[in-house]
């Protein structure tokens, strides 16, 4: 394995190990926390949590010319969201947020680990001469398989903090205080 796979392979992981502390940690979070909001259009930690994990599959599958975890796991159906399969997220509104709801953080982190595992199977093939490969020519400069990559890990980076904090910001409000 390169050193390039590697680096990624451990940052992706950094993310996965992070969303399951905060996710199946102790103590846990309770189900009101999932869908509970800091104001009334901040995001959840379950859209959060499901929106990071979408947009890693939807990424990388589309590099590594796989079909996404969300449809060949059945993660679509078993989510049940009243969204178009192709949907991650982005640009949602908050009445679109509020919708992943019903979603246990066990399938959170179910869907999380399937797009994990084959996310880190891809990294493992690649080399350092594969990041200069060009995987999105409608920007300018174009984009290429490193960039994009880095783009995916640090969007997770940010969406697991958002969740930590959010998840800190709820388990110290205690069960009787109300949530948005």
């Amino acid at each position: 394995m390169s050193s390039v796979s590697s680096i990624l392979i451990d940052g992706f992981g950094r993310v996965a190990e992070e969303l399951h502390g905060v996710l199946g940690g102790s103590p846990g979070l309770a189900p009101e926390h999932l869908i509970g909001r800091l104001d009334p259009d901040a995001n959840t930690i379950a859209w959060l949590a499901w929106h990071l994990t979408r947009v890693q599959d939807d990424h990388v599958a589309a590099v590594a010319g796989v079909q996404q975890q969300w449809l060949a796991g059945g993660w679509a159906e078993r989510f049940g969201l009243p969204f178009d399969p192709a949907e991650h997220g982005y640009g949602h509104t908050s009445e679109q947020v509020a919708q992943v709801r019903d979603v246990p953080a066990a399938d959170l982190l179910g869907y999380h680990d399937a797009v994990h595992a084959a996310t880190q199977g891809y990294l493992s093939q690649l080399d350092e001469a594969d990041l200069d490969q060009v995987v999105d020519d409608t920007w300018d400069p174009p984009v290429t398989l490193g960039v994009r990559l880095v783009s995916v890990l640090a969007e997770d980076l940010q969406h697991v903090g958002q969740i930590a904090f959010v998840a800190g910001v709820l388990r110290r409000s205690g069960p009787s205080t109300p949530v948005h």
